[in-house]
């Protein structure tokens, strides 16, 4: 079966903004460790429980009915998850189509049943609450 490019939910943005990016590794290890939990769910297909547990910002962008929809059309056929490991990790206080605030922009090598070499990339920032929370969610 041959997997398309899946795009799913992001700020309206493709990841072209390497420039600008600091270092802040507490915030990335909080990030990474935000990322995975909310991976979980979805890895599990619990597809609005990962939308309950988003970002307001991403609420905001999608509802939780479109946000399912997607989930299902493009998350689901890849089929279980084999593996998932750390490409890379990076902080930013501003990326394009996005209000200021703390992101962290991270990419996992991940090989799925049906798709064995993708690469995600997982978005969270730093909620008003000081949470860090997943804001965007990429596949390809």
């Amino acid at each position: 079966m041959k997997a398309p490019t899946v795009i799913i939910l992001t700020m309206g943005m493709l990841f072209c903004f390497w420039q600008g990016a600091k270092s802040n590794s507490g915030a990335e290890q909080a990030a990474v460790e935000a990322a995975e939990v909310w991976l979980e769910l979805v890895d599990k297909e619990q597809y609005g429980a990962s939308w309950d547990e988003a970002a307001n910002y991403f609420q905001g962008a999608v509802s939780r009915e479109q946000w399912l929809s997607s989930m299902r059309a493009v998350r689901h056929p890849l089929g279980q998850k084999r593996s998932r490991s750390l490409k890379s990790k990076q902080y930013f206080n501003s990326l394009p189509g996005a209000p200021d605030g703390e992101y962290v922009v991270i990419q996992f090598n991940t090989s799925f049943e049906h798709k064995l070499s993708a690469v995600e990339t997982v978005t969270p920032m730093k909620d008003r609450d000081g949470k860090w929370r997943v804001s965007g969610y990429y596949i390809k």
